[in-house]
């Protein structure tokens, strides 16, 4: 399980545990917290390749099966 600090979630680096399409180097380019600022509300990765977006669900970049923390 991957350790992330939601504050420091912008611009992280990810690598696709299985990638598709080539695409295996993302970053983190948006964060949208709520309204007190605590919690994430959506999160947005980009693939470093193609530059296509993906809006995903945050703690999915906790599972070792899906994501590796860094560029690898």
């Amino acid at each position: 399980m991957n350790q992330i600090n939601p504050m420091k979630l912008l611009n992280s680096k990810w690598t696709a545990a299985n990638p598709v399409n080539k695409e295996k180097h993302f970053l983190v380019t948006e964060v949208e917290f709520d309204e007190a600022g605590e919690s994430v509300i959506s999160c947005v990765i980009e693939a470093v390749l193609t530059k296509r977006a993906i809006a995903i669900q945050w703690q999915d970049l906790k599972d070792t099966s899906l994501w590796v923390q860094g560029w690898k």
